[in-house]
Protein backbone atom coordinates (compact mmCIF):
# COMPACT_ATOMS: atom_id res chain seq x y z
CA UNK A 1 0.00 0.00 0.00
CA UNK A 2 1.25 3.26 -0.67
CA UNK A 3 2.28 5.45 2.04
CA UNK A 4 -0.62 8.18 3.54
CA UNK A 5 0.36 11.44 3.17
CA UNK A 6 1.95 12.17 6.83
CA UNK A 7 3.96 8.78 6.41
CA UNK A 8 5.14 10.50 2.82
CA UNK A 9 5.71 13.82 5.09
CA UNK A 10 7.49 11.74 7.67
CA UNK A 11 10.24 10.06 4.94
CA UNK A 12 10.72 12.59 3.04
CA UNK A 13 11.89 14.57 6.24
CA UNK A 14 14.12 11.50 7.11
CA UNK A 15 15.72 11.66 4.05
CA UNK A 16 16.30 14.96 4.36
CA UNK A 17 14.21 16.31 1.52
CA UNK A 18 11.16 18.27 0.56
CA UNK A 19 8.94 17.51 -2.73
CA UNK A 20 10.43 19.53 -5.49
CA UNK A 21 8.36 21.22 -7.99
CA UNK A 22 10.95 22.17 -10.19
CA UNK A 23 11.98 17.58 -10.73
CA UNK A 24 7.65 17.92 -10.74
CA UNK A 25 7.73 15.66 -7.31
CA UNK A 26 4.07 14.48 -6.41
CA UNK A 27 3.65 11.47 -4.30
CA UNK A 28 1.22 8.77 -5.09
CA UNK A 29 -0.81 8.49 -1.73
CA UNK A 30 -4.29 6.79 -2.99
CA UNK A 31 -3.58 2.63 -3.06
CA UNK A 32 -6.67 2.38 -5.61
CA UNK A 33 -4.43 4.23 -8.11
CA UNK A 34 -1.54 2.04 -7.74
CA UNK A 35 -3.86 -0.91 -8.31
CA UNK A 36 -5.75 1.03 -11.39
CA UNK A 37 -2.03 1.59 -12.74
CA UNK A 38 -1.36 -2.84 -12.30
CA UNK A 39 -4.68 -3.57 -13.76
CA UNK A 40 -4.67 -1.57 -16.89
CA UNK A 41 -0.90 -2.57 -17.60
CA UNK A 42 -1.99 -6.33 -17.07
CA UNK A 43 0.93 -6.92 -14.84
CA UNK A 44 1.61 -10.53 -15.32
CA UNK A 45 4.29 -12.48 -13.31
CA UNK A 46 7.74 -12.54 -15.40
CA UNK A 47 6.66 -9.15 -17.35
CA UNK A 48 9.73 -6.67 -18.17
CA UNK A 49 8.34 -3.22 -16.41
CA UNK A 50 10.12 0.17 -17.09
CA UNK A 51 9.46 2.63 -14.49
CA UNK A 52 10.17 6.37 -14.90
CA UNK A 53 10.04 8.32 -11.45
CA UNK A 54 10.08 5.43 -8.67
CA UNK A 55 10.42 8.24 -6.03
CA UNK A 56 9.49 6.55 -2.83
CA UNK A 57 9.17 2.99 -4.26
CA UNK A 58 5.30 2.79 -3.75
CA UNK A 59 4.37 1.50 -7.38
CA UNK A 60 7.44 -0.36 -7.77
CA UNK A 61 7.06 -2.27 -4.87
CA UNK A 62 3.82 -3.15 -6.39
CA UNK A 63 5.23 -4.61 -8.96
CA UNK A 64 7.46 -6.54 -7.69
CA UNK A 65 4.72 -7.80 -5.19
CA UNK A 66 2.95 -8.78 -8.49
CA UNK A 67 6.05 -10.48 -9.78
CA UNK A 68 7.37 -8.18 -12.28
CA UNK A 69 10.93 -7.33 -12.85
CA UNK A 70 11.56 -3.81 -12.95
CA UNK A 71 13.89 -1.26 -14.46
CA UNK A 72 13.40 2.29 -13.04
CA UNK A 73 15.48 5.26 -13.45
CA UNK A 74 15.00 8.39 -11.02
CA UNK A 75 16.81 11.64 -11.01
CA UNK A 76 16.26 12.31 -7.77
CA UNK A 77 19.82 11.43 -5.63
CA UNK A 78 18.42 11.25 -2.12
CA UNK A 79 15.57 9.42 -3.25
CA UNK A 80 17.54 7.43 -5.67
CA UNK A 81 19.88 6.52 -2.46
CA UNK A 82 16.51 5.45 -0.27
CA UNK A 83 15.49 3.40 -3.14
CA UNK A 84 19.32 1.83 -3.96
CA UNK A 85 19.30 1.17 0.09
CA UNK A 86 15.83 -0.72 0.42
CA UNK A 87 14.08 -2.05 -2.74
CA UNK A 88 17.02 -2.87 -4.43
CA UNK A 89 18.64 -4.61 -1.90
CA UNK A 90 15.76 -6.11 -1.23
CA UNK A 91 15.03 -7.62 -4.94
CA UNK A 92 18.38 -7.99 -5.88
CA UNK A 93 17.58 -9.45 -9.20
CA UNK A 94 14.67 -8.12 -10.14
CA UNK A 95 15.01 -4.23 -9.49
CA UNK A 96 17.53 -2.47 -11.72
CA UNK A 97 17.71 0.74 -11.12
CA UNK A 98 19.66 3.46 -12.47
CA UNK A 99 20.46 7.24 -11.31
CA UNK A 100 19.79 9.41 -13.94
CA UNK A 101 17.61 11.74 -16.00
CA UNK A 102 14.88 9.95 -18.00
CA UNK A 103 14.94 11.52 -21.49
CA UNK A 104 18.80 10.80 -21.61
CA UNK A 105 17.65 7.01 -20.19
CA UNK A 106 13.70 6.47 -21.68
CA UNK A 107 14.40 2.46 -20.99
CA UNK A 108 16.10 3.12 -17.40
CA UNK A 109 18.82 0.84 -17.87
CA UNK A 110 16.73 -2.18 -19.85
CA UNK A 111 18.20 -4.00 -22.83
CA UNK A 112 15.55 -4.88 -25.07
CA UNK A 113 15.95 -8.28 -25.18
CA UNK A 114 12.77 -8.98 -24.61
CA UNK A 115 9.27 -7.51 -24.70
CA UNK A 116 7.93 -5.02 -22.34
CA UNK A 117 6.02 -2.45 -20.80
CA UNK A 118 6.51 1.24 -19.37
CA UNK A 119 4.52 2.63 -16.44
CA UNK A 120 5.77 6.06 -15.65
CA UNK A 121 4.76 8.87 -13.61
CA UNK A 122 5.68 11.75 -15.95
CA UNK A 123 6.63 15.12 -14.97
CA UNK A 124 4.73 17.31 -17.15
CA UNK A 125 8.54 19.35 -18.20
CA UNK A 126 9.49 15.76 -19.79
CA UNK A 127 6.55 13.95 -20.83
CA UNK A 128 6.88 14.51 -24.70
CA UNK A 129 10.59 14.84 -25.15
CA UNK A 130 10.51 11.34 -22.94
CA UNK A 131 7.56 10.28 -25.33
CA UNK A 132 9.26 10.86 -28.85
CA UNK A 133 12.65 8.57 -27.26
CA UNK A 134 10.26 5.89 -26.95
CA UNK A 135 8.41 6.20 -29.66
CA UNK A 136 11.80 6.10 -32.16
CA UNK A 137 11.92 2.45 -30.95
CA UNK A 138 12.03 -0.42 -30.08
CA UNK A 139 8.22 0.23 -29.15
CA UNK A 140 6.57 -1.29 -25.49
CA UNK A 141 3.60 -3.39 -26.16
CA UNK A 142 1.55 -1.43 -23.37
CA UNK A 143 2.36 1.90 -21.76
CA UNK A 144 0.22 3.30 -18.71
CA UNK A 145 1.42 6.54 -17.92
CA UNK A 146 0.37 9.09 -15.36
CA UNK A 147 0.00 12.53 -16.60
CA UNK A 148 -0.91 15.76 -16.17
CA UNK A 149 -4.40 15.95 -18.12
CA UNK A 150 -3.41 19.18 -20.68
CA UNK A 151 -0.37 16.48 -21.37
CA UNK A 152 -2.48 13.22 -22.04
CA UNK A 153 -5.12 15.09 -23.98
CA UNK A 154 -2.19 16.43 -26.40
CA UNK A 155 -0.97 12.71 -26.72
CA UNK A 156 -4.14 11.66 -28.05
CA UNK A 157 -6.02 14.66 -29.54
CA UNK A 158 -7.42 14.10 -33.23
CA UNK A 159 -7.24 16.29 -36.02
CA UNK A 160 -8.89 19.68 -36.41
CA UNK A 161 -8.22 19.64 -32.52
CA UNK A 162 -6.39 23.15 -31.38
CA UNK A 163 -4.43 20.73 -29.49
CA UNK A 164 -3.47 18.65 -32.20
CA UNK A 165 0.27 18.10 -32.93
CA UNK A 166 3.49 16.33 -34.15
CA UNK A 167 3.40 13.91 -31.23
CA UNK A 168 -0.25 13.29 -31.38
CA UNK A 169 0.88 11.93 -35.24
CA UNK A 170 3.42 10.09 -33.83
CA UNK A 171 1.56 8.28 -31.14
CA UNK A 172 -1.06 7.49 -32.81
CA UNK A 173 0.85 6.20 -35.57
CA UNK A 174 1.85 3.45 -33.17
CA UNK A 175 -0.65 3.10 -30.30
CA UNK A 176 -4.18 2.71 -29.74
CA UNK A 177 -6.09 4.52 -26.62
CA UNK A 178 -7.50 2.35 -24.64
CA UNK A 179 -9.53 3.06 -21.78
CA UNK A 180 -7.93 4.84 -18.56
CA UNK A 181 -8.59 6.72 -15.65
CA UNK A 182 -9.03 10.00 -14.34
CA UNK A 183 -6.65 10.70 -11.17
CA UNK A 184 -8.25 13.47 -8.49
CA UNK A 185 -5.31 15.80 -7.51
CA UNK A 186 -6.20 14.79 -4.05
CA UNK A 187 -4.55 11.23 -4.61
CA UNK A 188 -1.07 12.78 -4.73
CA UNK A 189 1.67 14.71 -1.91
CA UNK A 190 1.47 17.51 -2.06
CA UNK A 191 -1.56 17.61 -4.36
CA UNK A 192 -0.64 19.49 -7.85
CA UNK A 193 -2.72 22.02 -9.39
CA UNK A 194 -4.36 20.12 -11.48
CA UNK A 195 -6.09 16.75 -11.87
CA UNK A 196 -4.06 13.84 -13.59
CA UNK A 197 -5.07 10.74 -16.28
CA UNK A 198 -3.95 7.21 -16.26
CA UNK A 199 -3.22 7.18 -19.89
CA UNK A 200 -3.45 3.36 -21.32
CA UNK A 201 -1.77 2.93 -25.03
CA UNK A 202 -1.64 -0.13 -26.86
CA UNK A 203 0.30 -0.93 -29.71
CA UNK A 204 -1.19 -1.46 -32.90
CA UNK A 205 -0.04 -4.81 -34.81
CA UNK A 206 1.03 -2.53 -37.68
CA UNK A 207 2.34 -0.13 -35.50
CA UNK A 208 3.99 2.65 -38.13
CA UNK A 209 7.38 4.21 -37.09
CA UNK A 210 8.24 7.89 -38.51
CA UNK A 211 12.58 7.88 -39.20
CA UNK A 212 14.15 10.82 -37.43
CA UNK A 213 14.13 12.83 -40.63
CA UNK A 214 10.38 12.81 -41.12
CA UNK A 215 9.99 13.33 -37.36
CA UNK A 216 12.19 16.55 -37.85
CA UNK A 217 10.26 18.10 -40.46
CA UNK A 218 6.70 17.25 -38.95
CA UNK A 219 7.62 19.22 -35.97
CA UNK A 220 9.06 21.92 -37.79
CA UNK A 221 5.84 22.27 -39.54
CA UNK A 222 3.67 22.52 -36.29
CA UNK A 223 5.71 25.44 -35.44
CA UNK A 224 3.75 27.59 -37.94
CA UNK A 225 0.43 25.53 -37.50
CA UNK A 226 -2.03 28.54 -38.60
CA UNK A 227 -0.59 28.56 -41.49
CA UNK A 228 -1.28 26.59 -45.02
CA UNK A 229 0.39 23.82 -45.83
CA UNK A 230 1.40 24.82 -49.38
CA UNK A 231 2.96 27.87 -47.88
CA UNK A 232 4.87 26.12 -45.14
CA UNK A 233 6.18 23.57 -48.01
CA UNK A 234 7.39 26.23 -50.60
CA UNK A 235 9.07 27.67 -47.78
CA UNK A 236 10.38 25.00 -46.16
CA UNK A 237 14.36 24.32 -46.31
CA UNK A 238 13.42 20.97 -48.12
CA UNK A 239 11.03 22.21 -49.92
CA UNK A 240 12.10 20.37 -52.94
CA UNK A 241 12.04 16.85 -51.29
CA UNK A 242 8.68 18.00 -49.73
CA UNK A 243 6.79 19.21 -53.02
CA UNK A 244 6.12 15.62 -54.20
CA UNK A 245 4.23 14.88 -50.81
CA UNK A 246 2.22 18.10 -51.37
CA UNK A 247 1.13 16.61 -54.78
CA UNK A 248 -0.07 13.54 -52.97
CA UNK A 249 -1.71 15.20 -50.58
CA UNK A 250 -3.31 17.00 -53.06
CA UNK A 251 -4.21 14.26 -55.15
CA UNK A 252 -6.00 12.60 -51.63
CA UNK A 253 -8.16 14.97 -51.31
CA UNK A 254 -6.36 17.22 -49.15
CA UNK A 255 -6.10 20.73 -50.73
CA UNK A 256 -2.79 23.12 -50.02
CA UNK A 257 -5.41 25.63 -48.38
CA UNK A 258 -5.17 23.20 -45.31
CA UNK A 259 -3.53 23.76 -42.28
CA UNK A 260 -1.46 21.26 -40.53
CA UNK A 261 -3.61 20.62 -37.28
CA UNK A 262 -5.98 19.57 -39.69
CA UNK A 263 -4.22 16.39 -41.95
CA UNK A 264 -5.16 13.50 -41.01
CA UNK A 265 -3.24 10.76 -40.01
CA UNK A 266 -2.92 9.07 -43.48
CA UNK A 267 -1.59 12.66 -45.18
CA UNK A 268 1.15 12.33 -43.06
CA UNK A 269 1.73 8.72 -43.38
CA UNK A 270 2.54 9.98 -46.89
CA UNK A 271 5.47 11.72 -46.50
CA UNK A 272 8.56 9.34 -47.63
CA UNK A 273 12.05 10.48 -47.40
CA UNK A 274 15.11 10.21 -45.48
Amino acid sequence: MPLSPSETRAVLERLGRRPNKRLGQNFLVDGNIVRKSLELADVQPGDCIVEVGPGLGTLSSALLEAGAEVWAVELDPELHANLAATLAVENPEKFHLLHGDAVDHPRASFALQSKFKIVANLPYAISTPWMEKILAGPLPERLVLMLQKEAADRFTAAPGQKNYGAISIFIEAAYQRRPGHRVSRQCFYPAPDVDSTLLHLERLPDAFFFNAAQREVIRSIFTQRRKQIGSLVNKHERAEELRPWLAQLVENGIPETTRPEAIPLFGWKLMVFT
